[in-house]
């Protein structure tokens, strides 16, 4: 019997029919004809524990959202306090936490930006971003990467791959102009009418993979919408927050967006929260009409509380120091696993934590995750190219834990090689 007091299951397999009657019936059975039939139940720290006990280490992190690892200790801490006082707050009036967050993103966000625009996830907050582009430029057209991914709302679904806006009818090509990510040509070519409000990028695509930028496209793409009056929109959502061994990853290239988006991690997996930072420039409409828009959620205090915590915890000096000693203890581990197995780990895509495993096979991600979650690790494939392993592990690793993980891994390449094959 699986109780947890305000509900009971008889069993996992009762959880899993359950899931699928009154859920999601493509996800459940997607993960269960995977070889992945997880149940999250206690998860600590970068452990997760499914309901039958099985114990794997979790370089997945939701894609980030538990940086810090699961209920961190000194975030809990900071929640707990605060629900002495707070609750979501109301969005209308000027607010303690809200107010104090903002500050501390301002003060550690890259430079030349001012103003804080709360949201309750990643994907609102991409609209908010876009929303502010359009009204800053007076212009409607947008440019993404193809194959990027920038959440499921309303304006930021049309950014990413048509496989998610034509389902929902919200492929706008005059709108939203898609262009290969590392191509400087395609790129000019989207902004040389002068008729386009914003680019938006992550520092490195996620959900393709982690393809990482050439040296000096960022930069110049930076310089093109400088030249052709477009905004510079930074998706940090998976790539900030330390991943890269600085706090956001844009400013390891030296640029300064007009708008920076963040989420996910920000409130270390324990409250939903997100946030827009943008320049003075971009912040106008706060004072034509600070009413323009309203989130009953967006900067709930509570989530607040917990984000200063775990911006606290990322920018620590010492936090850093792990990350760029775990990313080379994995990157050189990697290194080792790949050497062991030519022909089929055929790549490592690495920036600090932010890590892609590439596989010679269409699929072959989805084959090393399976035997990963079968060896006590869970990292998953890529939506958008599953030749590539999303592997992300924390960035407060312990080595040691980062040791099992690599022999760990080691023994499930070497598993889904000879089942590949």
């Amino acid at each position: 019997m699986l109780d947890y007091g305000l509900f009971a299951y008889a069993s996992k397999d009762e959880v899993l029919e359950k899931s699928s009657t009154y859920w999601n019936p493509g996800k459940t059975r997607f993960w269960v004809d995977s070889g992945v039939p997880l149940v999250i139940d206690r998860r600590e720290g970068y452990y997760l524990y499914d309901v039958s006990g099985k114990r794997l280490i979790d370089v997945h992190l939701n894609g980030g959202t538990y940086n810090v690892g699961h209920r961190n200790p000194e975030v809990m801490d900071a929640l707990r306090q605060a629900m002495d006082r707070f609750d979501i707050g109301n969005h209308h009036f000027p607010s303690l936490a809200r107010t104090a967050l903002a500050e501390a993103l301002i003060t550690t966000g890259p430079e030349g930006l001012s103003k804080v625009i709360y949201a309750s996830g990643g994907g609102e907050a991409i609209d908010i971003a876009l929303k502010t582009a359009r009204h800053t430029t007076g212009k409607r057209k947008i440019v993404s990467i193809v194959k990027a991914y920038h959440g499921h709302t309303g304006l930021a679904v049309g950014t990413g791959d048509d496989r998610f806006s034509k389902l929902f009818l919200a492929d706008r090509p005059e709108e939203f102009v898609h262009v290969p990510f590392n191509d400087l040509v395609a790129m000019e070519d989207a902004l040389r009418d002068r008729d386009v409000a914003a680019v938006i990028m992550e520092t490195i695509p996620a959900t393709y993979g982690f393809p990482l930028p050439a040296p000096g496209y960022l930069e110049a793409v930076k310089r093109l919408c400088e030249t052709h009056d477009a905004l510079y929109i930074a998706d940090e959502v998976q790539t900030g927050l330390m991943r890269t061994g600085e706090l956001w990853a844009i400013t390891k290239h030296g640029i300064r967006p007009d708008i920076l988006v963040t989420g996910k991690g920000i409130s270390g997996g324990l409250y939903p929260i997100a946030a827009v930072l943008v320049s003075e420039r971009c912040a106008g409409w706060l004072t034509e009409d600070g009413f323009a828009h309203m989130a009953s959620f967006g900067g709930a205090e509570l989530g607040c509380v917990a984000a200063m915590k775990t911006l606290e915890i990322c920018d620590r000096p010492e936090t850093r120091s792990i990350v760029h000693y775990v990313s080379d203890l994995i990157g050189r581990g990697l290194e080792d696993i790949r050497a062991d197995n030519p022909g089929w780990f055929t790549g490592i895509r690495q920036n600090g934590l932010v890590i892609g495993l590439e596989f010679d096979h269409p699929e072959g991600a989805k084959y090393v995750m399976r035997h990963l979650y079968e060896n006590g690790v869970w990292a998953i494939f890529s939506t958008l190219d599953p030749r590539v392993l999303q592997y992300k592990p924390g960035i407060l690793l312990d080595p040691s834990l980062a040791e099992e993980l690599l022999d760990r891994t080691a023994v499930a390449i070497a598993r889904a090689a000879r089942e590949a094959k």
